[in-house]
């Protein structure tokens, strides 16, 4: 199957993973209506489910700022256990539905205590809704905790995730607005994280430049980076080749430190002007570690296909680049690792018709 006349249907078929996806990014606009009637929240933009999805659509946003406006309604009808452990198997669902076999979602349980909750009783939750996705459809599903970058509380974010480490939580994550925010103001957080044997993956290199990414491994020793297309920023890239490195993208580059990147949501948060302008093309290219995903299904208005499809067709990568891209993905995943290996084997290696 040659990728360049590949269909939604031919990419659809295909095993996939995703390793950035946001719980309380990726919501059924039809749930957010139901849960918002149940609960009685009446703050929504628009009441009925088309005006709703036009609204959350952020396409348009032009910047990572305003593109994380839209999650003031998604978190607020989050704010129970039965909507959360339904927001998290339906989100299991639907990635399933799209193909992927493997996959890390995160969000940030703090955001769900209004009512009452405790950051554990919201992991417990998700876990109960992916565990009930995972039996459903056969999915590998695990959770990653975020806490905002912009906020005082990520060790005790990391502190209520401990207890639910190998019982489906994988990893810790900071997330929310990058520029202003460096990683190392939560090193306590971090350090707590990779103590307690969490992965940690942080945003970098999103809203903020290849400083920001230097500073998420070197001082807070991160092994992916959520994100981190600015490291194009330390190479020539002129926006549609790059072969000279510096010595820092080199480091990234030969180390192989997975770069968990959204070429649309970056688009849309302003990062790049275009898909044919976004650096995943020439990273994939030069070496780089990257995997293919969509940060924010809703709000992004895609799936996993649509990503992989788009990298296809702008970047030119034939079936192969893909099962290896998946495959990079799958090995760079914070889940048991015997089930990822036979996933690789049994699963992807053979759809992609590789050896």
């Amino acid at each position: 199957m040659e990728l360049m006349s590949a269909s939604f249907d031919d990419i659809e078929r295909l095993p996939k993973a995703v390793l950035h996806e946001h719980l309380d990014g990726g919501l059924r606009v039809s749930t957010i209506l139901e849960i918002a009637d149940e609960e009685g929240y009446t703050g929504l933009p628009a009441h009925d489910e088309a005006s709703l999805h036009d609204w959350f659509y952020q396409g348009r946003s032009g910047s990572l700022e305003r593109y994380l406006e839209a999650f003031v309604h998604t978190v607020a009808v989050m704010q129970t256990p039965d909507a959360v452990a339904r927001i998290a198997y339906e989100a299991g669902e639907d990635l399933s539905r799209d193909g992927v076999v493997y996959a890390e979602v995160r969000f940030d349980p703090g955001l769900c205590t209004r009512n009452g909750m405790r950051r554990e009783d919201v992991i417990e939750a998700t876990l109960d809704g992916f565990g009930r996705a995972a039996r459903d459809t056969g999915i590998e599903i695990y959770m990653i905790a975020s806490a905002l970058r912009h906020q005082t509380d990520s060790v005790d974010v990391v502190r209520a995730a401990i207890p639910f480490v190998g019982k489906g939580l994988v990893g810790f994550d900071l997330a929310g607005p990058e520029a202003g925010f460096p990683p190392d103001d939560h090193l306590e957080a971090c350090l707590l994280a990779r103590e307690h044997g969490l992965g940690l993956t942080l945003h970098a290199g999103e809203g903020d430049g290849a400083d920001s990414i230097w500073r998420a491994l070197a001082l807070c020793g991160a092994q992916r980076i959520g994100h981190g297309v600015h490291i194009a920023d330390d190479t020539d890239f002129d926006g549609s080749t790059m072969s000279e490195l510096g010595a820092f993208a080199r480091r990234v580059r030969d180390h192989r430190i997975p770069l968990e990147v959204a070429i649309t949501s970056n688009v849309h948060t302003a990062s790049y002007e275009d898909a044919a302008s976004h650096p995943f093309g020439s990273l994939y290219e030069t070496g780089f570690n990257v995997s293919i995903n969509t940060d924010n299904r809703l709000m992004s208005d895609v799936s996993v296909t649509d990503e992989y499809l788009l990298a296809s067709a702008v970047f030119d990568l034939s079936t192969p680049d893909l099962g290896a891209i998946t495959v990079s993905a799958i090995e760079a995943g914070f889940g048991d690792w015997p089930t990822r290996k036979a996933l690789i084997a049994d699963v992807v290696k053979p759809a992609y018709g590789l050896t």
